[in-house]
Parts: structure tokens; C-alpha cells; sequence
């Protein structure tokens, strides 16, 4: 099998350094798993699917478990692995490579622009009953928001991993409080101001765990998959961890777990505190439940959790998009300035320049002032871009098992399933994509999308390939 030519000198101010440890990685890892989405998005896709929502999230964290079990193995199988950039450049082609690096950074510049909508949702919370904020202050706290992740990012990765580390704390000891309170709500049966008992018999009792149908179910996907976007975050810090051998099988194994916890438990509590139907599209349901458990000082507080939870998202997405573009430029995908490193081994350049497109979501607040939509469109656009990403994963790892049956067969981490998995977790992401395009507001995304492959398909043969022809360069070893 070829290889990714990299320097190993870690030292050096020309390549990222291993500055992430095991806490950091961890907690990136749950970061990920715990998003905008959850905290967000899960009022939306309960009003549209009912409980049934948590099968959806078993049924996508599963995938996920295997997804990251791949990824796992082939980072494994090839330290020289940077980010899943180089694995789809040395096993499928520099088109792949070309591929999944820019369009992992729209993806996350999009994450960007929907969670400033959901800032600014969650900070309507603080105004009196009735009252919003006009475009023009949508537009202004945006760019503060932006400003003030890009100011975090540019000084080290080590603040980097260290702020991810307390923004994952919050969020964990945030759900863990929700399921506490909640649990205390059910075994006392408490009185709720919508006028109900609180149960558990609330998550079926109001139509069954389907009472949406098979179109409901089917509408609840979109959101779902938004929510686990990050979770393939550890795939773009292989560069940047200590000890990956021992840190990042710990990270991906845990994933189940917290699925589990953070998805399932948590909202299987919302809805028996709060049944479906009487939970708000528009509005965090992880908020309401203090405001109906009568804790107005809790539902304080989870709102500044969920606010915190945004501004994770965006750090993360900020950091995923600058290590892309240092990877892409590395490979003369990019232009060479975007892989230069500032003087604390930060991609400075790639920060800006990530930043300065995520400030596009200020122009959007001004443009469409209905958060809801905003997030919506931003959001599906995002998913279809990450299924592809997620979709060449897989692809890569197929190439893997077979160009390097070797590699496979000496692997300490090797994904459950293997071959016949892998077809699995293909078919369930293209099933997905053919679901985006029955809900009307997903439709529109998915009609937009075609616009990307355009605009990489001229860039990849207009400006990259010319360049690698005059350049002579082969990035084999």
C-alpha cells in the first residue's frame, strides 16, 4: 500500500504537535456526541416523530459505533494518517482526498452557521415574553460569537483541548442533573403545570411509541443525524493525540455508552416529565422540563448549559476546519499559505479563513431572521455534506481491507462485522440521504446540494490539477 509522506518531527514548527491528551480526547469525543442537535434540534424532531425518536437514536448510534470502529482501524493501521484526508488520498485517489477535505470543512463552516442560529434562540430566552431581536442584532451577536472562537483557537491547541474539556463537563454534568431531576419527578409523580402526572406510561400513552407512522419516523432522521455530527471529530485529532494507540480505541469503545446515556435516557425522561405532543419545535425541551418541574433558577442555568453547548460546537468546528485546510495544503489542495503554523503550532491562516466563512451565518440572521428555518436549512445541507464524508469513510476502509489484507489481519482494533458491516453502514447512510428528500424543508437542501460537487469538480480540474502538473510533484513515497 502506498503511504502519505509526513515528517514525524513533531517538533517541529512546521507540523502539528501531539499536545491532546487521553482527558482531552475523551472529552472531545463526548463533546461531539453531545451537540446543537441534541439540545436544539430534539424539540423539532420530537414534535415530528413522537417517541419514536429513540429508536431513531439507537438505531444511528449503532451505525456510528461501526463508522468510528473503521475509521478507528485505519488510523490505526497507518500512523502516518493525519486526518482521513490522507486516508482517502493514498487509498482512493487524490480526487477523494480533494473531495472529503473541502467538503469536511463546508460541512463544519455550516455547523458554524446553524449554531449561531440556535445562539441566538436560546438567547431570546432572556427577553420579555413576545420580544425578539432585530436582524441587524441577530447579525451583530453572531459576529461576536464568531470573533470570540476564532480569539480562543488562535492562541494553542492545548487551550483548545483544555476549553473543550470543560464546555464536554458542563454539557455531561447538564444531562446528568436532567435525569437526576427528571428521575425524582417520576418517582414522586409530580404534578406538571400542562396539567399531567409525571411517568414514564407519558412516553407511550399519547399515541404509542409510533404515533406519527412510518412518515413521522421516517421525518425524525434529518435532525437525528445532525445531532451526531462530531462524532468523527476524533478522526481529524489523530494528529494532534498522544499515545493514539491506547487513547483513541478508549474514545471510540465509549461511544455506545454514551449514546445510550446522553440520547436515549436523557429524552426517554424529557417525555416522561413532558409527553410529545406537548413539547415546542422551536424551543430547547431540555429547558422547558426545569420551567415545568416549577425550578425557574434550573431552567437559568440549562439555558446558559445549552448556550455553552453551542459555542463547544462551534470551537470544535472551528479547530476541525483549520486542521482540514493545513492537511489539504499540505498536499497542494489548498493554497500553500492556508498550511503555515503560527509560532504556538497553531493554523492560524486556516482559522481566519474558516472564520471569516462562517461570518456568512451573521449575513443569514439578517437575511432570514426565522432561527427555526435558518437552522433548518443550515443543518440539512450540513447532513448531506457529512454523509458523503461519512459515505467515503467507509469506502476507504473497503480499499483498505482490500489492498491490505496484511494491515487487517495484524490489527489490534479491528471493526466488528468487517466487509459485510461496512455494506451495512453504506446502505443506512443512503437510506438517510433518500429520506432528506421527502420532507419539504429537507428538499430544499437537497436540491442546493449538487451546487458543491460543481464548485469542486471545476476548482479540482481548473486549478489543483494544472498545479500538480506544473509543480511535478507526487505526494507518494
Amino acid at each position: 500500500m502506498t503511504m502519505v509522506h509526513h515528517s514525524d518531527e513533531a517538533n517541529s514548527p512546521d507540523h502539528l504537535q501531539r499536545k491532546l491528551n487521553n482527558r482531552h480526547l475523551q472529552m472531545i469525543a463526548i463533546g461531539g456526541a453531545i451537540g446543537t442537535g441534541l439540545f436544539m434540534g430534539s424539540g423539532k424532531t420530537i414534535s415530528l416523530a413522537g417517541p419514536s425518536i429513540l429508536v431513531i437514536y439507537m438505531l444511528i448510534g449503532g451505525m456510528f459505533f461501526f463508522l468510528m470502529r473503521a475509521l478507528g482501524e485505519l488510523l490505526l493501521a497507518n500512523l502516518h494518517y493525519k486526518s482521513f484526508v490522507d486516508m482517502a488520498y493514498d487509498l482512493i485517489g487524490p480526487g477523494a482526498g480533494y473531495y472529503i477535505g473541502w467538503t469536511y470543512w463546508l460541512g463544519w463552516v455550516l455547523v458554524g452557521i446553524a449554531d449561531l442560529s440556535a445562539v441566538i434562540n436560546y438567547l431570546s430566552f432572556w427577553l420579555p415574553e413576545g420580544a425578539s431581536f432585530s436582524p441587524i442584532q441577530q447579525a451583530m451577536i453572531s459576529a461576536g460569537c464568531v470573533l470570540f472562537v476564532l480569539g480562543l483557537n488562535l492562541l494553542t491547541v492545548k487551550l483548545f483541548g483544555e476549553v473543550e474539556f470543560w464546555f464536554a463537563l458542563i454539557k455531561i454534568l447538564a444531562i446528568i442533573g436532567l435525569i437526576g431531576v427528571g428521575g425524582y419527578m417520576i418517582l414522586t409523580h409530580f404534578q406538571a403545570p400542562h396539567g399531567e402526572v409525571v411517568s414514564v406510561s407519558n412516553v407511550w400513552s399519547h399515541g404509542g411509541i409510533f404515533p406519527k407512522g412510518v412518515s413521522g419516523f421516517l421525518a425524525g432522521f434529518q435532525i437525528a443525524v445532525f445531532a451526531f455530527i462530531g462524532v468523527e471529530l476524533i478522526g481529524t485529532t489523530a494528529a494532534e493525540t498522544k499515545d493514539p494507540e491506547k487513547n483513541l480505541p478508549k474514545a471510540i469503545n465509549a461511544i455506545p455508552i454514551r449514546i445510550i446515556l446522553f440520547y436515549v435516557l436523557a429524552l426517554f425522561v424529557v417525555m416522561s416529565v413532558t409527553p410529545w405532543d406537548h413539547i415546542r419545535a422551536d424551543k430547547s425541551p431540555f429547558v422547558e422540563l426545569f420551567l415545568n418541574a416549577g425550578i425557574p433558577v434550573s431552567a437559568i442555568i440549562m439555558n446558559l448549559v445549552v448556550l455553552s453547548s453551542v459555542m463547544s460546537s462551534m470551537n470544535s468546528g472551528v479547530f476541525s476546519t483549520s486542521r482540514m485546510l493545513f492537511g489539504l495544503s499540505k498536499d497542494g489542495q489548498a493554497p500553500s499559505a492556508l498550511g503555515r503554523l503560527s509560532k504556538r503550532a497553531v493554523p492560524s491562516n486556516g482559522l481566519i479563513f474558516s472564520c471569516i466563512f462562517i461570518m456568512g451565518g451573521a449575513v443569514l440572521q439578517y437575511f432570514v431572521p426565522n432561527t427555526m428555518e435558518a437552522f433548518t436549512l443550515a443543518s440539512s445541507l450540513c447532513v448531506i455534506l457529512f454523509i458523503s464524508v461519512w459515505l467515503l469513510i467507509m469506502a476507504c476502509y473497503l480499499r483498505y481491507r482490500k489492498l491490505s489484507p496484511e494491515l487487517h489481519a495484524k490489527s489490534t482494533f479491528k471493526m466488528p462485522g468487517g466487509v459485510l458491516m461496512a455494506y451495512v453502514v453504506i446502505a443506512f447512510f443512503l437510506f438517510t440521504l433518500v429520506i432528506l428528500a421527502l420532507e419539504p424543508d429537507t428538499l430544499k437542501a437537497v436540491y442546493v446540494s449538487p451546487l458543491w460537487l460543481v464548485v469542486l469538480g471545476v476548482s479540482y480540474h481548473v486549478f489543483y490539477k494544472p498545479r500538480m502538473k506544473k509543480l511535478g510533484q507526487e505526494t507518494f513515497d
